[in-house]
């Protein structure tokens, strides 16, 4: 009941709130490792912020199951504009329907704040694997079965879940060996430990420019202007594969609204910023700028667009 009444408290003086807040430092958790893109554009964000409001925002990383002890935190936060999260789709929408048992709702349990900016999948394999293109990867894996190893950044994770639906629409099967995130495989596909990446591009620009890899194709509807020799998926032979990764800015349920407005204008000044689009661009997310409702139709469409292929892949956590 204590919980309730500080919520309807904070919700019931909102304005007045929002002249004061903050006073102190707020923590943006983050699901994922340092290092990681969604880490890395959490920073970005959190210095804008601590520019534009004179006070520390402080990322907190906090691993684990998925994003959903990250979530689960958020979620039990009071809703004062002292804890945010900064995800990607996993935990705002998706595990949703990877977890048998979840101790929140996405699509209840938060305070949608903004959607920040989108990331492309890249399909790349080791140089040791017989193919120049998508379409020779599709052949090689047919003609061979049993010898390409796909590598994600965790069972469930977006990179699966591409690989998972490019095998399906490609017919042709690959083993999937997953990694605790995308820094240990983007290792091991140099190594040649597996020979085949499916993941989020940043990791993998400057290998592919190095020509320590080979790209093959991107997931999205445009080829990425970090490597705009790549081409997409719909341009390899394999259309209706266009998913990208994006990434939002969420309170707990009940977070003052004079406090979400002031959060969003300022997400959404820096994506529309020259400098806040180069310094996305330069490590491989597009600038994408969009509200709270953008970010309950993206979590709508990412649920629906997904739901099948985990089904069909049988993909379930506990």
């Amino acid at each position: 009941m204590a919980g309730i009444a500080g919520a309807s408290a904070l919700a019931g003086n909102g304005p007045a709130f929002a002249d004061t807040w903050p006073s102190r430092a707020t923590n943006i958790v983050v699901p994922f490792p340092a290092g990681a893109s969604t880490d890395v554009v959490a920073r970005l964000l959190a210095d804008r912020l601590r520019g534009e409001l004179g006070q520390g925002f402080i990322v907190e990383n906090k691993t684990g199951a998925g994003g959903n002890i990250a979530a689960t935190s958020v979620v039990r936060a009071a809703p004062d504009g002292y804890t945010l999260m900064f995800s990607s789709s996993g935990p705002l929408a998706t595990n949703k329907l990877l977890y048998k048992t979840l101790s929140f709702d996405p699509l209840a349990d938060f305070t949608p704040i903004a959607v920040l900016g989108d990331v492309q999948g890249i399909v790349a394999v080791h140089p040791s694997v017989p193919a120049k293109s998508f379409a020779e990867l599709v052949a090689y894996g047919k003609a061979n079965p049993g010898k390409l190893t796909f590598g994600s950044p965790g069972f469930g994770l977006m990179g699966h879940m591409i690989g998972e639906l490019i095998q399906r629409k490609a017919g042709f099967q690959m083993t999937h060996v997953p990694y605790r995130g995308s820094a240990p495989l983007a290792t091991d596909l140099l190594a040649g430990t597996v020979n085949v990446a499916v993941d989020f591009i940043p990791a993998y620009i400057p290998h592919v420019k190095s020509g320590a890899i080979r790209a093959l194709a991107v997931s999205s509807d445009q080829r990425a202007p970090q490597l705009p020799e790549v081409p997409t998926l719909s341009e390899a032979g394999l259309p209706d594969v266009n998913t990208t990764g994006w990434f939002g800015l969420v309170g707990p349920k009940g977070l003052p609204e004079p406090v979400v407005a002031r959060l969003a204008a300022i997400t959404r000044a820096y994506v529309e910023s020259a400098e806040g689009r180069d310094k996305l661009a330069v490590i491989g997310v597009r600038a994408r700028s969009g509200d709270a409702a953008a970010m309950r139709t993206a979590q709508a469409m990412e649920i629906a667009r997904w739901a099948d292929v985990i089904k069909s892949a049988g993909i379930t956590l506990d």
